[in-house]
């Protein structure tokens, strides 16, 4: 039989489209949510709507786990039988030790994977795999295809204004004091990943409707700068901010193509309730 030419695989942090979704060549290995002693299957056996109402109630700590070396392994073993070679992009190693794992996973299971770090999460990933796919038809090698990913992903862009300070204290990434002051003050923190994969906090807004305005001011002086393509609005059980966000947006920016998407449950966990995140690739 022969085999096809590349297996592209990301994990759940991705945002995976429709089109991905359904996509023949593109896989999806799931991370793990731990809510104390349960464990769930990230878009598996855990819905983002029972995820929002766990997190509304939940008072035991709530964890996420990257894919083990071994899932990888028997992962990679399995779509070496079908593809010549393999392509692995995943949310950044400043977050996560998910690529790391699917590395050793490629050593177990002795296959070539390039294994692409995307210096980002969810969208950026879809954007990262969208482009490579747009490279393969072009007849690109998987090796060249790889390096042109990894110069493409120095190019991600974003903006994220934190929805449920909640979610950040219990997950450690806030003091009590921090969550005390910013919940009685109405803080909203927007943060940023940089172009080394690394999360950083950019101001704090008092207020959600002038967080909003800072988010839409950042975003078009952005764009109008340096120009964009593939661009996503993230959002985390928030569709209505989403919408107006996008309508925002395009009111200065007309022709710029914009698409929503639900952020994973796996980053939600993390992020909370009514996050909103504008992601793209500077053109």
């Amino acid at each position: 039989m022969t085999k096809k030419k590349i297996a592209w695989v990301v994990d759940s942090s991705a945002y995976v489209s429709e089109t991905l979704k359904n996509h023949p060549d593109v896989y999806v290995i799931p991370l793990n949510i731990h809510f104390g002693q349960q464990e769930f299957i990230d878009g598996v056996d855990l819905t983002s709507a029972q995820l929002y109402d766990r997190l509304r109630i939940e008072t035991e700590s709530i964890k996420t786990s990257q894919p083990s070396a071994g899932q990888f392994a028997e992962l990679y073993s399995k779509l070496d039988k079908d593809y010549e070679s393999i392509i692995a992009i995943h949310v950044t190693n400043k977050l996560s030790g998910t690529i790391s794992a699917s590395m050793s996973g490629a050593q177990i299971a002795k296959v070539n994977v390039e294994c692409v770090d995307s210096l980002s999460l969810s969208a950026g990933i879809t954007g990262l795999v969208d482009k490579g796919l747009l490279l393969q038809e072009q007849g690109l090698s998987f090796e060249e295809i790889a390096i042109q990913l990894r110069t493409y992903a120095t190019k991600f862009r974003n903006y994220i204004l934190i929805g449920n300070l909640t979610r950040l204290y219990k997950s450690g990434r806030l003091s009590s004091v921090q969550f005390y002051l910013g919940n009685l003050l109405k803080i909203k923190p927007v943060i940023q990943i940089n172009n080394k994969g690394e999360l950083q906090e950019l101001d704090k807004v008092r207020s959600h409707k002038k967080a909003i305005q800072y988010l839409i001011n950042k975003v078009v002086e952005s764009i109008q700068t340096e120009g964009a393509e593939i661009v996503y609005i993230m959002h985390a059980n928030a569709l209505e901010q989403a919408e107006s966000l996008k309508d925002a947006i395009q009111m200065q920016v007309p022709n710029l193509q914009i698409t929503i998407g639900e952020i994973s449950t796996s980053l939600a966990v993390h992020a909370g309730e009514e996050t909103l995140a504008v992601l793209w690739y500077a053109s």
